[in-house]
Parts: C-alpha cells; structure tokens; sequence
C-alpha cells in the first residue's frame, strides 16, 4: 500500500495550557494542550470523533469520543495526575500493562500493580501524519527505555493510528529486548469501556467453564459483598449470565476466556447496545492467547473491560510463571502485537455479529 507520511517531533514545551492547533492533515486536526494536572495532552480529530492521548505518561489514550458518545468509563478522575502510582489516576480508556510483571501481585510478587509500563514517562514521542492509500491519517508514536542493571533492559515503542472518518484506533505495541539474554515478558492491553445497561456482550466463547474461568481467589484488598458472593455463584452455575449489563451491581467480575479465532485469525468482541450500536475489540489469539474479561459497577468506578487482551492471566508474575504463561524474548529479539477497538454504528455491528456467529458455529 503507497504510504506518504511527515514525522513532527514532540516536546513537552510545546504543550501549553490552552489547546493550540498543531496540525491539518484532510479533514483531521491535531493539537496539544496540558491538563491543569500539568499532563501533556495530544487530541486528534478525523471527523467522527477523536481522542485524547498522553504523549509523555504511557502513551495512554485518556478518552475517545465517536459518534457523540464518550466510550471511557466512568472514574473518579476528571484528568490524569502525573508521578503517582497505578490506582492514583486510574480513568483512562486504553493503557498499556506490563512488561516485566503484569496482574494484580500474589503472593511471593513484588511488582506493582499492573507493572512498570502503565505510566512510563517516555523519553521521546512523535506525530506521524499521511495518507494510505488516499487516506488520511495520525499515528502517535513514542520510545520508552526500561534498564534495570543486571536484570533488564528493553524498549518499548507503541503506536496508536487513527486515520480520517474511522470510529476506531488501531493500537501496537514493539517491546525490543536490548539484553544479551532472553527477558520474560507479561502484557495486557487494557481497555475500559463504559458498561451500558441493557447491551450485551457477544463474542464467539462458549458459554461453559472449560472456556470462561472466573476468578474467585480475590485480591487481599478486596471485602466482597453478599451480593458479591451471590453474582460469583450465579456465573459459576450459568457462565452465560455475565453478558447482560446491567445484571448485578456489585463490583468487579473477573474472568479469562479462551477465544477461537476466524479464519483470518482475529477474534472480535462486542457490547451491543439496545439502540443496535456497538463498543468493540479485534484482537488476534496467537498473538494475545488470554482474553480478560473485567467489570465494575461500584458508582465510583463504571468499567467494562469486556476483553482485555494479554499473554497471561492477571493473577501476577508468580501465579502465572507457576501457569507456564510467562512469555520469553531472546537476546536482541522482538516482541510485537497489534488489535482494534472504538464502536460501530448498527450496519457495522450487524456485520460483526454474523462474523462472530460463523466463527461461533464452527
């Protein structure tokens, strides 16, 4: 595919505190602002929506906004804090999770919650703008460089494109392993969307719990509920219950799935709204072989991770090394995955619904 781009280096001096238009590409703009935080922020518009990104702190996207409807779950932060840990600004649509450790730590862990990449403070970040094939787009791209002296060092380089009228963000992500030896990594591409009451979760797993592990060893810092213990119960006694938002109101649900994928090799997923539109994700097994799936109902967090795609578990570094999930980079080598997520208006989603059901009958 012909692909003509311009790379625009960013800086944090170019973020002041009003939004400035940085730059036109066909019918998409880029500015940057800064956050009264003081976060740098980067919002890119392509005409049907666009989304806010974190340049320098994870390269996370805050917010995305298609169809006129925010798709970021609901937090008690209005805006991202800067040099604080995991749970300290913990309201953003995407972030990445690894790479060293990723889950919550178990016994025996000493990582962080979720690892050291949530909120990295990236040592370089740029604007790609082009077209492909006639078609408008903006990528952001940046480089993190993690060194621990004798145990690890690595680079990490995320992309996340949008690209003019689309509904959706395509989202990679290279680790390269600097070591001359191999590095473990764990990773979870965490996406929150907001749960919508009345949709349901539709995706090609069966409903049974040979493919849907639900999580009943609960995180040391977590008092369940009645109520709590009752919702366990009931999808531990019918999996299929879990895809009705809208159905319990205690928080969280944790569970990992085993998705077949299509031919293609891409597995989709969908929260298919009343009005026939839809949240989604595309993500590929072989690439991303564990599925979590998250939710939490609790009014001051309003999340549906309904895939949360990762090499592991999230029951931290120790739990999953014993599991044999614990993937390993040789000396020099390259780790690489790629997956969409945004919304579809009910043509779209109608479309993915019989992809899902093909794959699903097979």
């Amino acid at each position: 595919m012909p692909v003509t781009s311009t790379v625009v280096a960013l800086r944090p001096e170019h973020f002041g505190e009003a939004e400035k238009l940085l730059v036109t590409r066909g019918g998409m703009t880029a500015s940057t602002f800064r956050y009264s935080t003081g976060v740098e922020g980067l919002r890119i518009r392509n005409g049907a929506g666009h989304v806010d990104l974190l340049p320098f702190q994870g390269q996370q996207i805050w917010d995305a906004v298609f169809l006129g409807r925010s798709l970021t779950m609901g937090s008690m932060f209005s805006e991202p804090r800067a040099g604080v840990e995991y749970l300290g600004t913990y309201g953003a649509f995407f972030i990445h999770c690894g790479i060293t450790a990723m889950g919550n730590p178990g016994a025996g862990d000493t990582h962080p919650l979720h690892g050291e990449i949530p909120n990295a403070r990236y040592d370089a970040a740029e604007l790609v703008v082009g077209d492909e094939d006639g078609k408008p787009f903006m990528t952001l791209t940046g480089r993190w460089q993690h060194s621990v002296a004798f145990a690890t060092n690595y680079v990490a380089a995320p992309k996340i494109t949008l690209r003019e009228g689309d509904t959706f963000v395509h989202i990679d992500l290279s680790i390269r392993n600097l070591m001359r030896k191999p590095m473990e990594l764990m990773y979870l591409a965490h996406i929150n969307f907001r749960p919508v009451d009345g949709s349901t979760i539709v995706d090609a797993v069966p409903d049974d719990l040979e493919h849907i592990k639900v999580r009943t060893a609960l995180p040391s810092n977590f008092t369940p509920t009645e109520a709590h213990r009752k919702l366990l119960a009931d999808v531990l006694a019918d999996p299929a219950l879990h895809r009705k938002i809208g159905y319990g109101a205690d928080p969280e649900l944790v569970m990992t799935l085993k998705y077949p994928a299509g031919a293609d090799g891409w597995a989709e997923t969908m929260q298919l709204h009343p009005d026939g539109t839809a949240d989604f994700v595309r993500h590929r097994p072989g690439e991303l072989p564990k599925g979590v799936r998250w939710t939490t109902r609790s009014g001051d967090q309003e999340a549906l991770g309904f895939v949360l795609p990762a090499t592991a578990e999230p029951d931290g570094y120790t739990a999953e090394k014993a599991k044999g999930h614990v993937l390993s980079v040789p000396a020099g080598g390259e780790w690489t995955c790629g997956f969409d997520c945004g919304v579809l208006d009910p043509a779209g989603a109608k479309a993915m619904a019989d992809r899902i059901a093909t794959v699903k009958a097979k």
